[in-house]
């Protein structure tokens, strides 16, 4: 089956950094791969994808301090978080798109406090 392994999670202060990794397994066809999070109470949003050939979106709330890049060879998608706000706490979610279905990872906590 499809598994995505997220890591990276944790806790900071404001202004601090945080790097999300998420190794993907279990299929052939590694399409498009992002991340995204859901804050509580909150719809689940978009935080940046980026597809195989190297394409990115991001939201406007991280655009400035976010990064997000893949190595293909490994299967595996980054999200580099700088300067991170209060705003930014929430489960992040990795995703990948394979054979035409999103599939998701279980989540990570990120909690920006001080």
């Amino acid at each position: 089956q499809v598994q995505l392994a997220e890591s990276g999670g944790g806790s900071v202060q404001p202004g601090g950094s945080l790097r999300l990794s998420c190794a993907a397994s279990g299929t052939l066809f590694f399409g498009t791969m992002g991340w995204y999070r859901q804050a509580p109470g909150k719809q689940r949003e978009l935080v940046a994808t980026i597809t195989r050939d190297g394409g990115t979106n991001y939201a406007d709330s991280v655009k400035d301090r976010f990064t997000i890049s893949r190595d293909n060879a490994k299967n595996t998608v980054d999200l580099q978080m700088n300067s991170l706000k209060s705003d930014d706490t929430a489960v992040y979610y990795c995703s990948l798109r394979t054979l035409g279905v999103w599939r998701w990872g279980q989540g990570t906590q990120v909690t920006v406090s001080s």
